[in-house]
């Protein structure tokens, strides 16, 4: 079933990176999902939310071929970008964006992202105008989660701000894990502990100003870009929610999982 189209009065606009080139994955964002490819499905969620224009951002004909034939509105970009948030910054540069103009960064991977998720995360960081990034984070309660490098954890003051992003298991629960010689075996019921949700919104003036921010080491040991913004003093404002949003397709492995749901 077709999701409903969310209205609002705020202007913004969603960008999809799309690159074939993938470690993991060649060629992911033209995958066949039920008779469309998945960079043409990310795109339909994107346009089911309130943005007013919604464009994928290749640097492959390929891509931009298919996002065509679709409908789709498409900017080429360059092919060296190191991260897709350079890229972004690139559509900002081009467009002529206004630098308060609101940028929603829909992965591409994301066939099943909720449109509503996508306007909620633009509409946190209008209503936080201090911010030059959004984005999300929901509650962990598994050790396993806690525990794993794998999982983005982050840290925020009293006023939903990041103060940090981190693989590692923070905040530490010193007593309850000391008991068990650093084990983490329970999460304890009162520990704010955040996994975070890679949905980002960001205003276009950041966007132009972040590939000329220097790599700070927190970043290159953490490998989580977000960390440059906080190191150079740009605040991140973090919504937080219930749940994780629906699973992304990264592997192959993930691609048969997620396929069914859409025959």
């Amino acid at each position: 079933m077709r999701s409903a189209r969310y209205t609002s009065d705020m202007n913004f606009i969603a960008v999809i990176p799309a690159r074939w080139a993938s470690t993991r994955f060649p060629g992911k964002p033209l995958i066949d999902l039920g008779g469309k490819p998945m960079v043409v499905r990310v795109a339909e969620r994107a346009q089911q939310s309130s943005a007013t224009k919604v464009i994928v951002a290749t640097d492959d004909h390929r891509i931009a071929a298919v996002c065509e034939t679709h409908g789709v509105a498409v900017v080429m970009t360059r092919a060296d970008h190191p991260t897709g948030t350079d890229r972004l910054s690139e559509v900002a540069t081009r467009l002529g964006l206004a630098d308060d103009q609101i940028v929603v960064n829909v992965q591409g991977d994301e066939p099943l992202i909720p449109p509503v998720m996508i306007q909620r995360t633009a509409q946190w960081l209008a209503d936080h105008p201090k911010a030059a990034i959004a984005t999300l984070c929901h509650p962990i309660h598994s050790a396993d989660e806690v525990a794993s490098s794998n999982v983005v954890k982050c840290v925020l003051d009293e006023a939903h701000n990041a103060l940090y992003f981190s693989r590692a298991p923070i905040p530490y629960a010193r007593d309850a894990w000391s008991a068990t010689s650093g084990r983490i075996e329970v999460v304890p019921t009162e520990l704010p502990v955040y996994r975070h949700i890679g949905l980002y919104a960001y205003r276009a003036g950041f966007l132009r100003v972040f590939p000329s921010l220097s790599i700070p080491a927190i970043e290159r040991f953490e490998s989580l870009e977000q960390l440059r913004a906080l190191a150079h003093g740009y605040p991140i404002s973090v919504m937080r929610v219930d749940d994780a949003l629906p699973p992304g397709i990264d592997t192959p492995a993930d691609y048969e999982a997620l396929k069914p749901r859409f025959l």
